[in-house]
């Protein structure tokens, strides 16, 4: 029997992470017995995937921060095309990274390989008129949430809602008891998570708000834990440096999680980070910046009134929104004294957390697997 072979690619550390649990589903299903190619980082390299140029030269975010890479990403599109096309695949799954993605998929599209694209764009949060381009583009799209096929079906894409990701991250399993010990952190004493994101870009514009955040909140047994990513540690340490109270770092996910357990709340970068501590039970508060150019431009296409996905799924306001001008310490340490003094303003959010996790299930399958069934389907 013919070996299936699986070309992947994503761009981003959610897609790696995204891939690999996917590549891994595949091989259970499969019996290991499934070829690899395509584009990833660590954790997908982690389950046999050769990489066919660094990951990194895809990851970016915001419209001024990708400018300066264009020209090698416009020459990677092609790079990228090309070894598909000599590969032969039986089937091409591109994870998020919307703007190369489907610049790869419109060039294979006619080439007789099915096409499947996992993460749906935000056509809900701004231009639904992109719904019917991304239709005559691929062939199937696995969305994370469950509200995202009905703007894809109705312009005849079929689209499957697998659950999304973070159900399976294993973060409400980290050991809490352990790592306070571990950190020699008294049980009694409070412990703020600071997570200021997983691109360098974030955390040069995020960590110095938190620097003077921390100096504001005036707690003499506040202890800080600090969960980062291989990409940016270097530079988290290096700023760290400077400040007057260094927080615990950490870059697993086993410690990352441990730190949620052991975390009274928490101020993280948006993102999927926010979605982690929701299912870990830690309150918090969603922060960022970018450049103010990236910012006019976002405001005036963006459509929903919320950032955060808790937010959106509840459409209301349980996880604070402190993003451009209203980033600033003094504002973030109001709402985080709120968490560590009033037991009720954190009981509340967690409550709503309960009730927005809810909706990113789908059954008892764990999201992986249903997207590994509707691939292996695919190729037949």
């Amino acid at each position: 029997m013919k070996i299936p072979h699986v070309y992947i690619v994503a761009g981003e550390p959610s897609g790696d992470r995204l891939g690999a649990r996917l590549i891994a589903a595949v091989r259970r299903k499969t019996g290991d017995k499934v070829k690899l190619s395509g584009i990833g980082g660590p954790e997908m390299e982690a389950q046999g995937l050769k990489s066919y140029f660094p990951m990194s030269e895809l990851t970016g975010m915001g419209f001024l921060e990708i400018l300066p890479k264009l020209p090698n990403i416009v020459r990677r599109i092609k790079d990228t095309v090309t070894h598909i096309l000599s590969n032969k695949p039986d089937v091409v799954i591109t994870i998020d990274i919307p703007d190369f993605s489907f610049r790869v998929a419109k060039r294979l599209r006619g080439k007789n390989i099915p096409l499947i694209h996992y993460v749906a764009p935000s056509v809900w949060a701004w231009k639904p008129s992109r719904a019917k381009k991304i239709a005559a583009i691929i062939d199937h799209l696995l969305t994370l949430l469950p509200f995202e096929p009905a703007y894809f079906t109705r312009e005849g894409l079929v689209s499957s809602f697998v659950g999304h990701p973070v159900i399976e991250s294993g973060a409400d399993q980290g050991d809490g008891i352990n790592f306070r010990t571990r950190h020699n952190i008294p049980t009694e004493a409070k412990v703020l998570c600071l997570l200021p994101g997983s691109r360098q870009n974030e955390v040069v514009r995020i960590l110095p708000v938190l620097k003077d955040t921390v100096q504001l909140l005036n707690y003499a047994n506040l202890h800080l834990v600090m969960p980062t990513t291989a990409a940016v540690k270097a530079e988290v340490c290096n700023q760290l440096e400077s400040w007057d109270k260094i927080p615990i770092v950490v870059s697993s996910d086993r410690d990352k999680f441990a730190a949620f357990s052991a975390s009274n709340c928490g101020i993280a970068a948006s993102g999927t980070v926010s979605l982690e501590l929701a299912i870990a039970g830690v309150p918090h508060v969603t922060v960022y910046k970018v450049n103010w150019l990236t910012a006019v431009i976002a405001r005036r296409m963006v459509r929903t009134p919320y950032v955060n996905l808790i937010n959106i799924l509840l459409d209301r306001e349980v996880v604070p929104e402190l993003i451009q001008e209203a980033c600033k310490s003094d504002i973030i340490a109001s709402y985080i004294s709120s968490y560590l003094i009033d037991s009720n303003a954190a009981k509340a959010q967690i409550n709503s957390f309960n009730q927005a996790i809810i909706q990113l299930q789908n059954g008892d399958i764990a999201p992986s697997d249903k997207a590994a069934n509707i691939v292996i389907d695919i190729i037949g």
